[in-house]
């Protein structure tokens, strides 16, 4: 029966995005560090996934405090990974395969290596002094010098860095070297927009914004209340983030740069995750965003405090997530962004599915059918197409390379003495490290998984790619490569039904722990039916309705009086 009217079609809403972390993707050059040309070599590959976008991590000039995410010139590229006209071929072949791309745009900080932020901080007259948040200190009855106020840095100790040259505090919510860039004021904005417009004019096709509710904090700039009595610094995000001028940012920023282009913009809204807010970005009348990412499908196993306190993962809090946006944006004329796994979170197979050998296989094809399954534009990250996994524990702290994980490490370690057991850490960030979603991927058997021929890999290969690489399911019509490439076909040939269908979830598994089910009804009232089970028990699932044959999975062929679903399997069924 027809609902509806047709859908909004866009090119940005059908798209499968799929993420690069230049860093870790194919070395060209055997320094053990990925790079262009080795991102170049690999197209025809990323589009025979299914993939129709790119999403690049930072690639711009950078001292590399934290991966790219501290760009010293937005106009250069990290030597290291290629050249401008790299970019330029890289572009080029991806829009001759009918891919576009997405570049990391990273504007609520720039590098403490920034010509800006050089010229800002060489004076308090500086022209550009107020292109950045300085600050006199404080000083307690002792006359000791304290920041300027108590917020703590996102990656540990407080939010403020002290800078002999002019004796004043800078902000940078996160490393000292990530100086924060003040948006109010004009000239920083329109030099920013100017930055976009050269990677526009490049061909670039849009911008994944970093840290974008950042970029507008309290003028004020207060104390953070008081959540953590036993730590010298505050969460400041009641101040720091989505701040009194956010929107009119967002919307200057569409004015003077996004809407001369054909581009996409997908957001990272952190601290914030309620539908009024989230609405106030992407609903179709505000001309702001074309979506976000809200970051609670990557916290649904972090600690009540932080990301590496234990909290497990419940399929509760997935459905209701799902259903929340699902159900959220079509009220409201927005857009959903549909993900599990990014550069900054642990493995969703290791967390919400199963690495276990007897279930690893099923759970990513699993999980596969989420994702692929579900309204909204389609971000997969490197490596998810052939079931990529967290690193094992027998990892010691000693592999881990990043800078937040081990400064958390260090700091619990500070606490509680030398000698301290720390397996409880040990455990959360096996699970929840940003090294997980970072691991060089897997491309063959070969020494380091054929990502290098280099003695010395800029991280450790994960353990397990002689087993799990492209190479050899590119050989196994049962791989998960396989399926993946089975479910984005059938995405695109019913994107009516997933890309732009209504979710509803089925009463009769809504409380289950064990099995999620839901239909996709197209606009003319066209249907599919989605059984997943996150159990590693057989689950019979019987449910209301005439479904019919199988589109997705390997179980019975038409869909009768009920299916008997195997440890972490997933099937698809038409309506009839």
């Amino acid at each position: 029966m027809s609902t509806s009217t047709p859908p909004d079609r866009q090119w940005w809403k059908e798209a499968v995005v799929y993420q690069i972390y230049p860093a870790s993707f194919l070395d060209s050059n055997d320094d053990g560090l990925g790079d262009l040309p080795g991102i170049i070599s690999k197209l025809d590959y990323i589009r025979s996934v299914g993939a129709s976008a790119i999403w690049l991590s930072p690639i711009f000039k950078s001292p590399q405090h934290d991966m790219g995410y501290d760009v010293s010139d937005y106009r250069d590229i990290h030597r290291p990974y290629g050249t401008i006209g790299d970019v330029e071929t890289l572009i080029s072949g991806c829009h001759e395969r009918g891919i576009k791309v997405l570049l990391d745009l990273v504007v609520n900080h720039t590098s403490h290596e920034h010509e800006w932020f050089r010229e800002s901080r060489s004076s308090k007259t500086s022209p550009k002094r107020d292109w950045y948040f300085w600050r006199d200190p404080k000083f307690d009855a002792d006359g000791n010098r304290k920041p300027p106020n108590n917020w703590a840095s996102i990656f540990g100790g407080s939010a403020w860095t002290y800078d002999e040259t002019t004796e004043q505090y800078y902000l940078s919510l996160f490393l000292p070297e990530q100086p924060d860039l003040n948006w109010a004021n004009n000239d920083m904005r329109e030099a920013t927009y100017d930055d976009m417009k050269f990677w526009l004019d490049k061909g670039a096709d849009g911008f994944r914004i970093d840290s974008m509710n950042l970029m507008s904090k309290h003028p004020d700039l207060p104390d953070a209340p008081i959540t953590r009595p036993d730590t010298d610094f505050q969460p400041g995000d009641k101040y720091f983030a989505s701040g009194p001028r956010m929107h009119e940012y967002i919307r200057e920023m569409r004015e003077k740069v996004i809407d001369k282009y054909d581009c996409m913009t997908v957001g990272e809204l952190g601290f914030t995750k309620d539908e009024d807010s989230v609405a106030s970005y992407v609903a179709k009348d505000r001309h702001e965003l074309n979506m976000l990412f809200t970051g609670d499908i990557v916290d649904m196993d972090f600690g009540p405090n932080h990301k590496y306190e234990r909290d497990d993962f419940r399929l509760s809090k997935l459905k209701a997530i799902t259903s929340r946006w699902q159900g959220a944006m079509p009220k409201f004329d927005g857009w959903n962004s549909v993900y599990m796994d990014n550069h900054d979170s642990g493995r969703s197979l290791s967390r919400y599915g199963s690495d276990k050998p007897e279930f690893r296989k099923e759970a990513a094809k699993m999980l596969a059918i989420y994702l692929g399954t579900l309204s909204g534009t389609l971000f997969l990250l490197q490596g998810q197409e052939i079931g990529m996994a967290n690193v094992p524990e027998s990892w010691k702290i000693e592999d881990y390379i990043d800078v937040e994980g081990l400064n958390y490490y260090n700091s619990v370690l500070k606490k509680r003495g030398p000698g301290a057991d720390m397996s409880d850490i040990m455990r959360e960030m096996r699970l929840k490290a940003r090294d997980n979603g970072r691991l060089p991927m897997q491309w063959n058997a070969d020494t380091n998984g054929g990502f290098t021929t280099s003695d010395k890999p800029w991280m450790r290969i994960n353990d397990d790619y002689d087993e799990w690489n492209v190479a050899q399911q590119e050989k196994d019509d049962d791989s998960v490569l396989a399926f993946y490439r089975q479910v984005l076909e059938l995405r695109q040939k019913e994107k009516d039904v997933f890309v732009y269908g209504r979710f509803d979830i089925l009463d009769e598994y809504k409380d289950s722990e064990d099995v999620f089910a839901y239909t996709m009804t197209s606009y003319d009232g066209r249907k599919a039916l989605v059984l997943l089970s996150f159990s590693e028990e057989e689950q019979k699932v019987k449910v209301k309705g005439d479904w019919g044959r199988r589109l997705l999975g390997d179980n019975v062929d038409t869909f009768e009086n009920g299916i008997t679903l195997k440890g972490y399997e997933g099937a698809v069924y038409a309506g009839c």
